[in-house]
């Protein structure tokens, strides 16, 4: 069969799989739609702690790679948290460092442990090393749980207590409010701000309150002795996706604490922005290919068979219910078990991928087919249901005509390609207006700046998910490897308290 054979056979079936491809984006959407729900809930509400009756000991574990100019000023706000300092020990790591980090760490109170490790160069190898001595020298079960941090943090005088309220509700996997201390220094620190706030107002306020599971995300969280009573071994590129994805499998709750407050500092770089993203997405994908099969399994199966710690499998014996009411609670448990499975199946899964391949194929390759056997008759150049397209409708009448053939064929791609394009461009202008919910709803909690810094924040704001899904396509064909974000910020926690 000739090339233009296979052409004109591949668009004579273009109008069957198009159909395909919207009833494909039909279910999608319709799988996504409780994020509608989410957003609802997360305006109005967020779980609630009582104050606690027991003080629990914890340890703090922060890791940290020469990182002698931010790692003081962490620990400074540590020492001066309002929870009885008896209750808790800070441990750093202070892993393949060039400078004074464990020097400086010590002079302020903490326990440091030097790792040279090379080879080993994630943040997750990194914990993995500081449990393993802890538990030599300390023994791991003698802390009640554990903080995790990184060195560019600063803590809240309250976020300690605010995050014992929580643990000692029973809730064994907490994360916190993640604000950013160097909001306004330039516009890629302020589109990862916005990101961190987003993530609380779309996800952990109504996952919090439906008692599901958020998504951890990379420091101030604070876990159970016994998620690591056999040790640590998350390692991968992004080792709180991975230990998200883990928890979920075996069954925990993630809850969400509004009224523990940290900062950390974003990046300023646009190059260091787009190596840790890309790192962020290669993470991603390494935990969906590790975590996701067990999801799946228990959004069918329940907790009958579960992913259990350190990658293993086995199968839950059912318990029978003593009374009417376990047994509703039994079935109420399976119930959020399930859907948080699946909810946490949605967000490791590389829709991205799977969408931009299936628009290659169909609506690019197979359309520019369809257009060499039948032509291109008047297709609107400004096409597409975007606010700016049908802005642009209005004022420009713009048709695209050809005749059947080769030139079709390209011309045909070519249309698909632009109106991609002008789609993309359409929802980057229309993805504004989360800024400016943002600015609105938590002006109490975002560093006060000019309106004139705002206004430039709303608008480079939806650049974000713009890295974020090309980073993901680089990031299926790179080999990636961890590398360390420099910290230089010299914000304090009292510079935020005044």
């Amino acid at each position: 069969m000739s090339t233009l054979n296979i052409i004109s056979f591949i668009g004579d079936n273009y109008l069957s799989w198009k159909t395909v491809y919207y009833a494909i984006s039909s279910v999608l959407s319709a799988m996504f739609a409780y994020k509608t729900l989410y957003w609802i809930i997360g305006f109005f509400f967020t779980r609630k702690f009582k104050p606690a009756k027991n003080k629990h000991k914890y340890a703090i574990l922060i890791a940290a790679r020469n990182e002698k100019y931010v790692i003081g000023n962490l620990l400074d706000s540590i020492n001066k948290q309002d929870y009885p300092k008896d209750l808790i020990t800070t441990f750093v790591v202070a892993d393949n460092c060039t400078d004074n980090t464990a020097e400086i760490a010590r002079n302020h109170g903490a326990i440091c442990y030097e790792r040279f490790d090379d080879k080993h160069r994630t943040k997750g190898y990194a914990l993995e090393f500081l449990l393993d001595r802890i538990e030599e020298d300390y023994g791991r079960m003698s802390f009640e749980g554990y903080f995790i941090f990184d060195a560019d943090n600063l803590l809240k005088k309250d976020y300690i207590t605010k995050m014992n309220d929580a643990f000692d509700s029973g809730e064994k996997i907490i994360t916190s409010y993640r604000n950013t201390k160097n909001f306004d220094e330039n516009w890629i620190a302020s589109t990862y701000a916005l990101h961190w706030i987003r993530s609380i107002r779309y996800n952990h306020r109504a996952r919090s309150v439906l008692r599901l599971a958020t998504n951890i995300q990379g420091t101030g969280f604070l876990f159970t002795n016994e998620i690591v009573k056999n040790g640590w071994h998350y390692t991968s590129l992004t080792e709180d996706r991975a230990l998200t994805a883990d928890a979920v499998a075996q069954g925990y709750q993630i809850t969400y604490q509004n009224d523990a407050m940290f900062y950390d500092e974003q990046p300023t770089s646009l190059k260091v922005a787009l190596r840790q993203r890309t790192r962020w997405a290669k993470g991603h994908l390494q935990a969906f290919v590790e975590s996701g099969p067990y999801l799946f399994i228990n959004i069918f199966l329940g907790k009958w068979f579960v992913r259990t710690r350190w990658g293993e499998t086995s199968v839950n014996k059912k318990k029978k219910s003593k009374t009417f009411k376990e047994f509703i609670l039994n079935i109420i448990e399976n119930i959020r078990h399930r859907f948080a499975s699946f909810d946490t199946l949605m967000q490791l899964t590389p829709f991205s991928v799977f969408n931009i391949a299936r628009w290659l194929i169909v609506i690019v390759v197979m359309y520019g087919c369809y257009c060499y056997n039948t032509g291109i008759d008047g297709v609107n150049f400004f096409g597409g249901s975007t606010y700016l397209a049908m802005l642009l409708r209005h004022f420009f009448e713009v048709k695209v005509f050809a005749s059947p053939g080769v030139n079709a064929l390209f011309i045909g791609m070519l249309t698909s390609l632009w109106l991609r394009i002008l789609f993309r461009i359409g929802m980057y202008i229309e993805n504004m207006w989360v800024a400016i919910y943002l600015f609105i709803v938590e002006h109490k909690n975002i560093k006060k700046m000019s309106i004139w810094k705002k206004m430039l924040y709303t608008f480079t704001w939806p650049t974000f998910d713009i890295i974020g899904r090309y980073a993901t396509y680089v990031a299926l064909f790179m080999k990636v490897e961890w590398k360390p974000i420099p910290h230089e910020s010299k914000v304090t926690i009292d510079d935020l308290n005044k």
